[in-house]
């Protein structure tokens, strides 16, 4: 194999299907393939996914094994059960940049247990609008000097682990109303705006040592008025990596893409296309495999890349710069592994910080539980981030605790009060809802269930934007089991 042909495929970030490396990949991992991506499809348990990663190291010693694992909404490791660490938002109204260190932490050891080694995360996104269909909760907040700080924190905490963070989502895809997995979001703010929001926590980011930086698939005019910021020379080397002094960021390490097979750069560039691009314009990693995880895929891109160096389109020095920038994170996860494996563990951490992050508003006339409730649970669409396999909350932990009670789950619909109060009887209601104020059918299903039942408790489990309301109202800052379960001991204890 050519040294151009084999740097070509060193900066593919590849997933693929199947709980075990199926025999393509661990060949192409012969050839110079030097990462690879998991996702849920992939892991059933901690020692499948151990056996596994064992499995591509006994191919590439120092092969970089990746995973969108950012606790809370967004979970690999625990897709089917929900997630043992709260998410960013829940952290962020903590605020105490130790405990997000803490969390980091213990997530980034039990990665390193498993053999992960690159975790795409910490979202260092400001959440600036409320409204945004795919950030969210995913973010610690709306304040850029509070996102900063538990950006860096999260960072340090991660990396103490020996797992690499890679900081997303650069320039900061916290103030759109589309989710770039389905079209291409714009963010018309002028440039001071920008530093003054948007770049605050990346620039915390890189002072923490962040291993990594991925790239968004939005299209900044302040910026670049043509090319979204992972195909942006003006973004990535003009800003990303330009030194301090000259107005960027002055980072160093791992530029990784967010997902090419995303329509804000399929449907517009094609993946063959933008994959050079983003390498010319200054991306090291190319991320793909959340919904194109084969063989094929990885050819078209090797041979793409190879194609352009030779046509002169993309230079070779640049791409060997990027293959390069990959193995050198490679080198460091094997160091850094060796020298954190006196992490001890800290399971309970996660519960301790969803506990904390509750915020519970009782009203004059609530009443305890007495007995079993039933918990209607509104559940909007989920975004691809987070998708729709991992289970979300109260209902399982509550009936542990106060036996007999029961979940009606309601869609949009079929989101009728009506329907809610004949399931539940004379049993108290307990109102789970995600992102109330973005959903108008939820929002009038759970005005007719108040006035009808004003005793109802109230969960909200998304952005807590609408005001307290009903007996009980617990705000979770998000939708992790431990949120769910940490709310589920307030209902329950209130009972006495």
């Amino acid at each position: 194999m050519d040294t151009l042909t084999r740097n070509a495929l060193t900066v593919l970030q590849p997933g693929f299907t199947g709980t075990a490396a199926p025999a393509w990949l661990l060949r192409r991992l012969g050839e110079g393939l030097a990462s690879v991506g998991l996702f849920g499809r992939n892991i059933t348990s901690p020692e499948q996914l151990s056996k596994l990663t064992a499995q591509l190291r006994a191919e590439c010693g120092d092969v970089l094994v990746a995973i969108d694992e950012e606790g809370g909404d967004v979970t690999r490791l625990e897709v089917r059960t929900g997630s043992s660490f709260p998410g960013n938002l829940a952290l962020g109204a903590v605020d105490d940049p130790g405990l997000t260190r803490a969390v980091a932490r213990e997530l980034g050891r039990r990665l390193a247990a498993c053999g992960v080694n690159l975790n795409w995360a910490p979202s260092a996104d400001v959440n600036s609008d409320p409204d945004n269909p795919v950030i969210g909760v995913r973010s610690f907040g709306a304040d850029p000097q509070l996102v900063a700080r538990h950006t860096a924190a999260y960072v340090e905490g991660l990396q103490s682990a020996g797992v690499a963070a890679c900081t997303k989502h650069f320039p900061g895809h916290g103030d759109t109303a589309v989710d770039s997995h389905h079209d291409m979001p714009r963010i018309d703010a002028d440039l001071a705006t920008l530093r003054a929001r948007e770049l605050v926590p990346f620039h915390a980011a890189v002072a923490a040592g962040t291993k990594a930086v991925m790239s968004a698939h939005i299209l900044l005019p302040a910026i670049d008025a043509d090319l979204p910021a992972t195909l942006s020379p003006a973004a990535l080397h003009g800003l990303l990596r330009a030194p301090v002094a000259d107005g960027g960021l002055g980072f160093d390490g791992l530029i990784v893409t967010d997902g090419m097979e995303m329509r804000a750069i399929a449907a517009t560039h094609g993946i063959e296309r933008g994959s050079v691009l983003a390498i010319a314009a200054g991306a090291d990693a190319i991320c793909v495999g959340g919904g194109l995880a084969d063989e094929d895929t990885v050819l078209r891109l090797r041979d793409a890349l190879v194609a352009a160096v030779r046509a002169g389109e993309l230079q070779e020095e640049r791409l060997a710069d990027a293959a390069a920038r990959v193995r050198a994170l490679a080198r460091w996860t094997s160091g850094a592994g060796a020298a954190e494996e006196g992490n001890a563990p800290a399971p309970e951490v996660g519960l301790t910080a969803a506990r904390r992050a509750l915020r519970v508003t009782a009203s004059p006339a609530h009443e305890p539980l007495a007995g079993p409730a039933y918990v209607a649970a509104f559940t909007p669409l989920a975004n691809i981030a987070v998708g729709d396999e991992t289970p979300w909350g109260v209902g399982a932990e509550l009936a542990r605790l106060l036996p007999g009670t029961e979940t009606g789950t309601y869609g949009h619909d079929a989101a009728r009060a009506s329907d809610v109060l004949e399931a539940a009887g004379g049993r108290r209601i307990v109102a789970v809802v995600r992102d109330a104020h973005r959903h108008g059918w939820m929002a009038e299903a759970l005005d007719a269930l108040l006035a009808a039942r004003p005793d109802t408790v109230v969960v909200e489990m998304g952005l807590n934007e609408a005001p307290a309301r009903g007996g009980l109202h617990i705000a979770t800052h998000g939708a992790a089991r431990v949120c769910g379960a940490a709310a589920a001991e307030v209902i329950a204890g209130a009972a006495g």
